[in-house]
């Protein structure tokens, strides 16, 4: 196994591109996208299923190596920091194949 952190991203529908964009610029490219997460937080209950989708809330899940994982939480605390969402971080081992 390879150890990596495990990056979990929530953040609005509208601004994911912007955190994808920021996980390829750190050539982070691996990474899932799950639309409609639903949940509680700050700002209140999400529920998914608002007809728009503008108030939706998406998970990105990725990796990053250890070495450059402050790089990339700094980044990514800006665009939390203006847009709203959360970040989590875990060590987790990348089981390669």
């Amino acid at each position: 196994m390879i150890p990596v952190k495990r990056v979990e991203i929530v953040v609005d529908a509208p601004y994911s591109e912007r955190v994808t964009n920021l996980l390829d610029k750190h050539d982070l490219q691996g990474w899932t996208l799950i639309r409609g997460a639903v949940g509680s937080g700050e700002r209140g209950e999400r529920y998914g299923d608002e007809i728009t989708g503008v108030s939706n809330n998406h998970l990105i899940i990725t990796t990053c190596p250890p070495d450059r994982i402050e790089a990339l939480t700094d980044d990514l605390r800006a665009v939390l920091e203006r847009y709203g969402g959360m970040c989590l971080v875990s060590d987790a081992g990348w089981i390669q194949h």
